[in-house]
């Protein structure tokens, strides 16, 4: 069934989704960019609740968002970041229960939002939170990734990464198999713990992964203290953070003109060093054009989807 979107685009809303495995964030904009409502819903991940659970989560997100900007929740345009996006299979399982909130609907993966922060989503987008991803998009529409394999196989800068390897660098040091850390009394002072053993019942049998991401912090703590070895967890993350953004580039033949860079994630939001260091690790090996540092993914994607509005109004574009 179709809508009607009346009205002239003075008078028009959008709406930016950033789906999360925990939560769902939903911004509301007007057609100047200006934020009139958010709101806030459960999980819109369908791998994490469910197809049926996760689109549910995702329309009370907007239709809350919608009633905080006293607007009506049929849009003018929507762009839906949601995990779990990762193949056509998932877009389309998912687009059919979106696409009635809005005339225009852009769906994809959670992390391509922070793309939104670029002149015409172009360039390399690189998140490091609990996980880790880097994703771009050229001129003429490629798009390609790098990392994003989950916390087994490949996520190398991420939260989680630092925090696994403190763990290690912090067990190996109580068995004397290792140098002498900072890092192990700050993990035993940070869990409550009296002695090493204490670390089996935190980690085993299935640690939450958040919880050993948030070790990453203590890495850092270390690291500006002048411990050898979390300075060189934290240098071989930001070696393999600068590796995603340079293996991206290359495969979108970025090697003419100034790369245009988006960051986005807690640890490169809000970790300042580390930003900073990847940054120059980057800006050594390619010439770098311009940057965005994204700690609202929903708000960028909201403003982003005014430039999604069809030409011919009326009219409903998929991509």
């Amino acid at each position: 069934m179709m809508h009607d979107f009346s009205g002239h685009l003075a008078d028009a809303y959008f709406v930016g989704v950033d789906g999360g495995g925990s939560k769902t964030l939903a911004v509301i904009v007007d057609a100047q960019g200006r934020e009139r409502g958010r709101a806030l819903a459960g999980s819109g991940n369908h791998a994490v609740v469910g197809l049926e659970q996760a689109a549910s989560q995702l329309r009370v997100a907007v239709e809350r968002a919608a009633q905080a900007a006293g607007c009506s929740p049929l849009l003018r345009a929507a762009w839906f970041g949601v995990a779990g996006i990762d193949s056509l299979h998932d877009h389309d399982q998912l687009f059919p229960h979106l696409s009635p909130l809005a005339e225009t609907v852009l769906l994809t993966n959670d992390a391509e939002l922070v793309l939104g922060a670029l002149d015409n989503r172009v360039g390399v987008a690189l998140i490091a939170g609990t996980g880790t991803i880097g994703l771009g998009r050229n001129a003429e529409g490629d798009f390609a990734r790098a990392s994003g394999w989950g916390h087994l196989l490949s996520e190398e800068g991420s939260g989680y990464e630092l925090g696994r390897q403190a763990l290690v660098a912090a067990v190996r040091a109580a068995d004397g198999r290792g140098p002498q850390t900072l890092l192990l009394d700050s993990i035993l002072e940070h869990w409550h713990l009296r002695d090493p053993a204490g670390i089996l019942a935190q980690v085993y049998p299935a640690a939450d992964k958040a919880k050993i991401a948030r070790l990453s912090a203590l890495v850092f703590a270390a690291a500006q203290a002048d411990d050898i070895v979390a300075s060189r967890i934290v240098q071989r993350a930001v070696n393999e953070l600068a590796l995603v953004v340079t293996t991206v580039s290359d495969k979108l033949h970025f090697f003419a003109q100034p790369l245009p860079l988006a960051l986005g994630g807690s640890l490169l939001v809000h970790e300042a060093d580390y930003r900073e260091r990847v940054l120059h690790h980057l800006r050594a090996r390619l010439p770098l054009g311009q940057l965005a540092v994204v700690d609202q993914p929903a708000l960028i994607a909201a403003r982003a989807a005014i430039q999604l509005v069809p030409v011919e109004k009326g009219s409903r574009k998929e991509t």
